[in-house]
């Protein structure tokens, strides 16, 4: 599947972003698209959005800035989100991975290319702002 890679820098060190984007908590205020509730369930987290209750599951985590994250869909098909925090001089750099799924045509992959970035965007103003 062809990958896509959305960026953002943020003037924070590399381990505080890493520590916000890490923890599964804050991602309903900076990913729009993933609902305003998100919840432990067993070994996921799950979020109610406008399609249904959709899990997640993260990597554990690490001393290397992976975020990655698994979306699991309402109907129980996967998609694999590569993420990583990157020291960029005294600051970071935020990296998000869209792959173009089976059936995605081109607009369908700018669209959602198009959200990603605003959540980067999101993520970027509001530790910006702390």
């Amino acid at each position: 599947m062809p990958l896509r890679y959305l960026t953002v820098s943020i003037d924070r060190a590399p381990d505080e972003v890493y520590a916000f984007v890490g923890d599964p908590r804050n991602l309903p205020r900076w990913a729009a698209g993933l609902g305003a509730d998100i919840r432990p369930a067993g070994d996921h987290w799950e979020v109610v959005t406008g399609d249904g209750t959709v899990g997640l599951r993260f990597a554990p985590r690490n001393d290397f800035g992976v975020a990655d994250h698994t979306v699991i869909l309402a109907d129980g098909s996967e998609v694999y989100v590569p993420m990583r925090v990157m020291p960029n001089g005294p600051g970071s750099e935020v990296m998000l991975g869209l792959f173009r799924q089976p059936g995605m045509d081109d607009a369908a992959v700018e669209r959602d290319a198009g959200l990603m970035q605003a959540d980067l965007l999101a993520l970027k103003a509001l530790l910006e702002q702390r």
